[in-house]
């Protein structure tokens, strides 16, 4: 079902596939709800953060 999601998005991509703003998403990462980490200025996303927030929101 997951098959096509890359194992680490940028942040384009998650808030594309989530179906959110740019603050929503920002909400979601500095409450804790979806983990990410930064590579210079540049936010990433792993794959199985985005599918555990899918699965327990």
């Amino acid at each position: 079902m997951y098959e096509y999601i890359p194992e680490v998005m940028t942040f384009k991509e998650c808030k594309e596939l989530l179906k959110v703003g740019k603050n929503t998403l920002l909400d979601l990462i500095h409450s804790g709800q979806i983990s990410a980490f930064k590579i210079g200025n540049r936010w990433k996303i792993a794959k199985q953060s985005v599918i555990e927030f899918i699965r327990y929101r």
